[in-house]
């Protein structure tokens, strides 16, 4: 029999962005309802994935470019383990916030179907992008749109 309940509410374009609190790889907590006022940029990602990590390095270039009180880039490993994501960041010289969602918890909230995933979320604390699949998020596209939201 068919139950009545309703699905739990994952991250929708439009709405609030499901909060969260994780631990970055230096200890730092994050809980995404304090960040409010600023444009957030959630990006899942694993190391096995290869479209993850050949997005990092233009993911670096946006994260160094926006001021750090209008802009936030959190990168939520999921799923992978995160000594394999600290060589690799140190490898390419990540300085963003490396996130570890092992257990797939956030992932779940946000309705993940793969990596990478990335959400941009507004100053409200709303959800208003979301890509499914790597960019060039050093490209002129993004940081345009980026920007708009950083100056609403």
């Amino acid at each position: 029999m068919a139950s009545c309940g309703s699905a739990p509410e994952v991250a929708t374009v439009g709405k609030p962005a499901p909060d969260f609190t994780l631990v970055d790889r230096q200890g730092k907590t994050w809980k995404l309802s304090e960040l409010k006022g600023q444009v957030v940029f959630v990006n899942f990602w694993a190391t096995w994935c290869g479209p993850c990590r050949e997005e990092m390095p233009s993911m670096q270039k946006l994260y160094e470019r926006f001021p750090k009180d209008t802009f936030t880039m959190l990168a939520i490993l999921n799923k992978d383990d995160p000594a394999l994501a600290d060589s690799f960041a140190g490898k390419l010289g990540l300085t963003m916030p490396i996130l570890d969602d092992q257990k797939n918890i956030v992932g779940a909230q946000y309705g993940l179907t793969g990596v990478p995933e990335t959400y941009i979320i507004n100053k409200k604390g709303v959800v208003v992008r979301k890509f499914i699949g790597p960019a060039r998020w050093d490209s002129s596209r993004y940081i345009q749109m980026l920007e708009q939201f950083i100056e609403q």
